[in-house]
C-alpha cells in the first residue's frame, strides 16, 4: 500500500478539527482530517439523552455559522450541536475521512511525520492533535466491582431508566454531575450527590447570560486559571432553559448532599467532612461574579435591571451543616453510582518529543516544543475559552497562521 502525502494532518473530527480545517482551507494549506468515528462523535455517543449545550446558541458556535434550529438565547440540544458541526464540515468542504483511526505518529529521518492509520500510512509536514479534552473517562478506584453495584461513568449515562431501581449516588458536582443528579431526582429517584470543590457561576444576571459577562469582564481571554483553580470544575447548566445550579434547591427538593467520596469498606462509603466548605467556596465564586458585574455596570453607566436578591443565597441546607460522613449503600438501597469524575488525556499515538516530564503536552498557545506538532481544543490552551466552540475557532486561526509561516521540511 502506498503512503499518502499531505502538508498537514489533523487528527480528530470534532469542533477542534473542523475549526482547524476551515482556517487551513482559507489559508490554502492542503490538509487531511481523520476521525476514528463520526463527526462530533462525543456529542452523539458520550452524552446523556437530555443534554443541551451549557452556553447559549449565540455564543457556543463558530462565528461564520448560526444554529438554524435553536433560538440565539436558547441552549442547543446535543443532536443539534452534532448536526451543526456535520453541516459545517459539508459547507466548508472539509477533506475529512471518518472511520479512520490514527494509531501512531512518528518523526522520520527526513524530518517529516509518518502516521500509521487503520486505512494506511500518511506522511505530513505538520500534525495537529485535535482530539479534545474528553478522551479517557476516569473512575477513581474507590468502590470495588465486588460491591455488586452498577457503576458507570457520566459518559456512559443516558437516562434514569438505564439504571436499576433503587437509590443512586452521583459522584462529582460539576456541570455533568449536577445535571444528571437533578434529572434523576426529577425522575423520582432517591439521590445522593457528592460535592467537591467547584466554581458556581450565575446562569444569568441583570438581563445577560454568564457567557456575556465573561466577555465584557475580560475573563474569556484570561491566559491562566487563578492559582489553586487549575483543576476546579465548573457547575453550570443550560438545562430547563438555562438556570443557575443551586445546591440549596436540590437539597430542599429531597437530594442528600455529601462531601467528597473518600474510602469504602464492607458496603459503607465514607465522605470527607468538606461539604459545607465546598458549597461556601462555590458561593464565594458566584458572589464575586455578581460584584464584578455590578461594578462594571456602574462604571459604564449600563441601564440594566438590578437584582439585589441574587446576592442573598440563604442558609446552608441541613445536610451541609450536619453532613452524612458514612453511607451504608446496602441499607439505603443504593444500587447505582454515576461517576462524573472527568477524563484524562491519551496521546499515546503521538510518539514524538512533544510532552513534558509529567506527560502533558508541552506547548505555547498550542504550538508544540516539537517543531511541526500542534495541539488544539485543550482547556486553557491559549486562554480560558480555548476548549469552547468559539474559542477553538480563535486558536485554530492562530495555529493556521503559524503553519503558513513555518512550512517545515520540504
Amino acid at each position: 500500500m502506498t503512503t499518502e502525502t499531505v502538508d498537514t494532518l489533523v487528527v480528530g473530527g470534532g469542533q477542534a478539527g473542523l475549526a482547524m480545517s476551515a482556517h487551513l482551507t482559507d489559508a490554502g494549506v492542503p490538509h487531511l482530517v481523520l476521525e476514528r468515528d463520526r463527526i462530533a462523535e462525543r456529542w452523539r455517543s458520550f452524552r446523556w439523552d437530555s443534554l443541551v449545550a451549557n452556553g447559549p446558541a449565540w455564543h457556543d458556535r463558530f462565528p461564520p455559522k448560526e444554529f438554524d434550529d435553536t433560538d440565539p438565547d436558547g441552549f442547543a440540544p446535543k443532536e443539534s450541536v452534532a448536526r451543526y458541526l456535520e453541516d459545517f464540515a459539508s459547507e466548508i468542504g472539509s477533506p475529512i475521512r471518518c472511520g479512520v483511526e490514527v494509531t501512531q505518529v512518528t518523526r522520520q529521518p527526513d524530518g517529516q511525520f509518518l502516521a500509521q492509520t487503520s486505512a494506511g500510512a500518511v506522511q505530513a509536514r505538520h500534525v495537529v492533535a485535535a482530539t479534545g479534552p474528553f478522551q479517557v473517562p476516569v473512575i477513581p478506584p474507590i468502590v470495588p466491582d465486588s460491591a455488586g453495584l452498577t457503576q458507570i461513568h457520566s459518559s456512559a449515562y443516558r437516562n434514569p431508566d438505564q439504571l436499576p431501581q433503587g437509590a443512586v449516588l452521583v459522584v462529582g458536582a460539576g456541570s455533568s454531575g449536577a445535571q444528571i443528579a437533578d434529572e434523576l431526582l426529577r425522575a423520582g429517584r432517591k439521590v445522593y450527590l457528592s460535592v467537591g470543590p467547584h466554581d458556581r457561576p450565575p446562569r444569568a444576571y441583570r438581563g445577560h447570560d454568564y457567557c456575556w459577562w465573561l466577555g465584557v469582564l475580560g475573563k474569556w481571554e484570561a491566559k491562566a486559571p487563578p492559582e489553586g483553580k487549575e483543576h476546579v470544575t465548573i457547575s453550570v447548566s443550560g438545562a430547563h432553559g438555562g438556570e443557575t445550579v443551586e445546591f440549596r434547591d436540590l437539597a430542599n427538593r429531597g437530594m442528600t448532599l455529601v462531601g467528597m467520596a473518600d474510602t469504602y469498606d464492607n458496603h459503607v462509603l465514607s465522605f470527607r467532612p468538606d461539604l459545607a466548605d465546598n458549597i461556601r467556596a462555590g458561593d464565594e465564586n458566584l458572589l464575586s461574579v455578581l460584584t464584578e458585574a455590578d461594578a462594571y455596570a456602574a462604571a459604564n453607566n449600563l441601564d440594566l435591571p438590578p437584582e439585589p436578591q441574587a446576592h442573598n443565597l440563604g442558609p446552608l441546607p441541613d445536610c451541609a451543616l450536619n453532613p452524612l460522613l458514612d453511607l451504608d449503600l446496602a441499607a439505603e438501597n443504593v444500587q447505582s453510582i454515576v461517576w462524573a469524575t472527568g477524563y484524562r488525556q491519551d496521546f499515546s499515538w503521538l510518539q514524538v518529543d512533544a510532552f513534558d516530564d509529567k506527560g502533558q503536552p508541552a506547548h505555547t498557545d498550542g504550538v508544540s516544543t516539537e517543531p511541526g506538532v500542534y495541539f488544539l481544543g485543550l482547556p486553557w490552551l491559549s486562554m480560558r475559552g480555548s476548549s469552547f466552540i468559539w474559542g477553538v475557532w480563535v486558536d485554530a486561526k492562530n495555529l493556521a497562521a503559524h503553519i503558513v509561516s513555518h512550512p517545515g521540511t520540504p
